[in-house]
């Protein structure tokens, strides 16, 4: 605790009190404090020597932090470890364990969050289906580094308009997440790379203020436990494997080498460049587990038209292929899938973003006949053209191994 745990903001005061937590740590908090109570417990001239702000300001910053700038009192928490020369194996060993091929990019995420806490980071997933995975230990571990600028939500409170809580937050968790409504993943998204967010609390109006928060999301699900599409680029979804030893103080040692993991972070070299917005390019982070959660959201007409068109290119041995909404029409009417010439004429150009051509040319169409042999047949019309790699990319079952 500070000398004078006081201030003043504005008008108003404030005491920065610790409030304990069950894990044994404490939150350093502003507690309104009556200037009357100051008075009668310390006497009226200690109220001269408590510090004095025109304001409250948020500026993130871990290695040359600074609680006041230019008169407003910066409620950004400086971080409790000091950076300091010593062994960190085993915080490089669970970094290797959550990201896996993607280690060197887990330590520039971690280190870009410790250096450049400003800078729009794409939202972290971390998903599976198997327990003592060291899922919750990761989020553990970020509370221990980030202390006060870490906040745990849950999906209610994430979906509720009130977010004083965490508007201020360097990093916003989720644990065991299922956002199942489609405006929960167009918030999420819309957050993770705005610079502007609007504070809301309970009696109070909203106001701008300027939002720096990153996202980690935890979650059992694998399959669907976010509703995103094939274009999406701000998600890097990692499935975390089961820890092949789970030691009882495995955290506690974590934590114990946090002073030395900040120095490594200090002195080490970036291995990715600032390709994007969100630092990373969408190639570095699309994971096997991204690919399988956008394919489990797509519906079946499309799972359904893909596998008929990638088998026509392997019968055919071509590596695209010509089709009309009415060719493919046809082609589902040949299964049990219903569907109509708006849904797939809206599939084509607005999900799979194909254009068609502008005049009616000549073209071979895929076609299923009764005896469920398939043949390519001379048609014209304004065709779409289909790449095999699309839909390798997009629907192939063998590439979320």
């Amino acid at each position: 605790m500070k000398s004078i745990p006081y201030l003043r903001v504005g008008t108003s005061y404030y005491k920065l009190v610790q409030a304990p937590t069950i894990a044994g740590h404490f939150n350093e908090i502003l507690v309104h404090w009556n200037i009357e109570t100051i008075r009668q417990d310390h006497g009226k001239d200690y109220l001269s020597k408590v510090p004095k702000y025109d304001g409250f300001t948020c500026i993130p910053s871990h290695i040359d932090f600074k609680q006041e700038y230019k008169g407003f009192y910066n409620t950004y928490s400086p971080l409790p470890a000091i950076p300091k020369e010593g062994e960190y194996q085993t915080s490089l060993n669970f970094v290797s364990h959550i990201f896996g091929k993607h280690y060197e990019l887990g330590l520039d995420y971690l280190q870009l969050l410790y250096t450049k806490p400003v800078q729009v980071l794409p939202i972290l997933c971390l998903v599976s289906k198997e327990r003592s995975t060291g899922k919750s230990t990761f989020l553990k571990w970020l509370k221990a580094i980030f202390d006060n600028n870490l906040t745990y939500l849950t999906n209610d409170s994430f979906s509720s308009q009130f977010n004083a809580d965490w508007a201020n937050k360097l990093l916003i968790c989720i644990d065991e997440v299922l956002f199942n409504k489609e405006e929960l993943t167009e918030r999420i998204k819309y957050l993770s790379t705005t610079n502007i967010n609007k504070l809301e609390a309970k009696g109070k109006d909203k106001r701008e203020v300027e939002f720096f928060g990153k996202f980690v999301l935890c979650s059992n699900n694998e399959d669907n436990f976010i509703k995103i599409d094939g274009n999406e680029t701000r998600f890097w979804v990692l499935k975390i494997p089961v820890l092949k030893k789970e030691k009882t103080d495995f955290l506690q040692q974590l934590v114990s080498e946090i002073p030395a993991f900040l120095c490594y972070l200090q002195k080490r070299r970036l291995s990715s460049g600032h390709t994007t917005r969100m630092w990373f390019a969408p190639k570095q982070i699309r994971t096997a587990a991204l690919i399988k959660l956008v394919q489990n959201n797509r519906n079946r007409v499309e799972k359904e038209l893909a596998t008929i068109l990638l088998g026509a290119m392997e019968q055919f041995d071509t590596e695209e292929i010509h089709l009309c909404p009415l060719d493919a029409l046809q082609l589902l009417n040949r299964t049990r899938i219903r569907t109509d010439l708006t849904q797939l004429r809206r599939l084509l150009k607005r999900d799979w973003k194909l254009e068609n051509k502008d005049n009616s040319l000549s073209y071979q169409k895929p076609v299923i006949w009764q005896d469920a042999s398939m043949q390519l047949v001379d048609a014209k019309g304004r065709y779409f053209t289909v790449e095999k790699s699309f839909l390798l990319e997009n629907f192939d079952e063998s590439m979320t191994d």
